[in-house]
Order: structure tokens, then C-alpha cells, then sequence
């Protein structure tokens, strides 16, 4: 079974900032890590490798500076990582994004089981995985907190409200896996030091995935951001009591009455 898990690589939370001009998410200068919700999908894949065999793709978009992260995903299991670079790429909304992910998957000509994470620590629009799902034409599975295979097909358990539901659908499929649905592996420390050595993940281009610059990136979005809202300090009354204890508690009760 082939296995592709899509990786987005996010700022961490506490550093997450906009930049007024681009109306975009900064991400130079700041301190980087997988999205948690990706590493739950590539624990799910390697639970599914470690079953029934396979092979685990680890997949994502971003600038060379992501390549390490990739490397980290095969440390932890991955069998091939492939990385989607190209400054045309720069500026994508989630329709822009989830083009070029699918073409990526397309590029590797053969998979079964597509996996994400619900969303993204960044911007948590939940819109890529079912979007990757429509360019392919394959069925999705979203929200799902275990996974398994039944013979060809793939089992997935979703929570649901006052309960749960197992849907199970033939491959080729793509599983959003649930935030926390799992508990991710530490890197091997000897694969690690390989992979970070050794291993080369391989980087596909606009011109290699077949995209003229209008298809991708800030071009190719179909939505934009005009505004970006700003925090506001909340007003506050302060108001002094002053009397003895039983005037005091009387205009407390006024107050609480109001």
C-alpha cells in the first residue's frame, strides 16, 4: 500500500504574525515546527505501514528552508519525502494550495491512502483535504480518529456527536486525521542522523508540475486578503465604594443587580 501524508510545516503558535503590507503570515524569522495535527496523520500511516507493509511519501509546500522537517518525518518513519518549492508557490490561499498538492501527488504515480491533519495551526480553515480530494476526484474521509484496513477497503472511526461512526471506503481515498487522535513517534536517533546526513528529498518546481505562474500561488488564489483585523483592549469602568460595611455591600448588590 502507498501512503502520501501531507505536512504543512507552521510558525509556532506564540510567534504566528502578519505582515500589514502582503496581508500574509510571516515566515522568516521565526521558529518553525510541523503542525501538530500533520504528525498525527503520519503516525496514523506509519501504524497502517507497520500492519499491513507499504510505503510512506512525506509531502508538503514551502520554501528549501522546510527541508529539514521533511528529513525529521523520515527519521521518524517516513520511507521518501518530496518537497514542492518554488517562489511562484509564494502567497497561495487554500484553492491555490491544494492544486499544487494534488499535482504533487499525481507526480508520484502511485497511491492508495492519502492522509492530512484536520487543519492547520496557522490558519485552521480545514478547506485543503477536501479540496485535495476534488482535484483528484477520490473520495474523503474527514475527521477521522483511527484508522485501519478491512481487507481492501480503509476503515475509519469518526467521532460524532453523542457518539462515533465507522465509514469504510476502497482506495483511493484521502483521511483527515482529528488533532491529538494519536500519539506521534520520536525520530530514530540513528535514522535521524542518517536522514539529516545523507537523505535527499526530493524538490518539484512550478515547470515540473506542469503550472504556468497565473495557475499558483497569489495569482492563482481565488480569494484575498483585503484587512486584517486588530486586538482591542476592553473598556473598563472603574468605579470606588466607599462607607462602612453595610453601605458597601448594598451598592455591591446594586451593581451585581444591574
Amino acid at each position: 500500500m502507498n501512503l502520501v501524508v501531507c505536512m504543512k510545516v507552521t510558525p509556532k503558535i506564540e510567534q504566528i504574525r502578519f505582515d500589514e503590507q502582503k496581508k500574509t503570515i510571516v515566515r522568516e524569522g521565526v521558529e518553525n515546527e510541523i503542525n501538530d495535527a500533520d504528525k498525527n496523520a503520519l503516525e496514523a500511516a506509519l501504524k497502517l505501514k507497520d500492519s499491513s507493509g507499504g510505503k510512506v511519501v512525506a509531502l508538503s509546500m514551502g520554501p528549501p528552508s522546510f527541508e529539514p522537517f521533511l528529513k525529521l518525518a523520515v527519521a521518524m518513519g517516513a520511507d521518501d519525502a518530496v518537497l514542492l518549492s518554488d517562489r511562484a508557490f509564494g502567497g497561495a490561499d487554500t484553492y491555490a494550495t491544494s492544486r499544487v498538492l494534488a499535482a504533487g501527488i499525481q507526480k508520484l504515480n502511485s497511491y492508495d491512502v492519502i492522509l492530512c491533519g484536520e487543519a492547520s495551526s496557522d490558519s485552521s480553515t480545514e478547506q485543503v483535504p477536501p479540496s485535495i480530494a476534488g482535484w483528484l476526484g477520490i473520495p474523503h474521509v474527514s475527521y477521522a480518529s483511527d484508522l485501519s484496513l478491512a481487507g481492501d477497503a480503509v476503515r475509519a472511526r469518526r467521532d460524532i456527536t453523542d457518539g462515533h461512526e465507522v465509514v469504510e471506503v476502497n482506495p483511493p481515498v484521502l483521511v483527515s486525521l482529528q488533532l491529538g487522535c494519536n500519539s506521534p513517534r520520536f525520530p530514530d536517533f540513528r535514522r535521524k542522523r542518517w536522514a539529516d546526513k545523507e537523505f535527499k528529498v526530493r524538490v518539484m518546481g512550478m515547470q515540473d508540475l506542469g503550472f504556468t505562474p497565473g495557475e499558483v500561488g497569489l495569482e492563482g488564489s481565488r480569494t484575498e486578503v483585503t484587512g486584517l483585523g486588530r486586538m482591542r483592549a476592553p473598556e473598563r469602568r472603574r468605579e470606588f465604594i466607599q462607607g462602612d460595611e453595610e453601605e458597601v455591600a448594598r451598592r455591591l448588590a446594586q451593581i451585581v443587580r444591574r
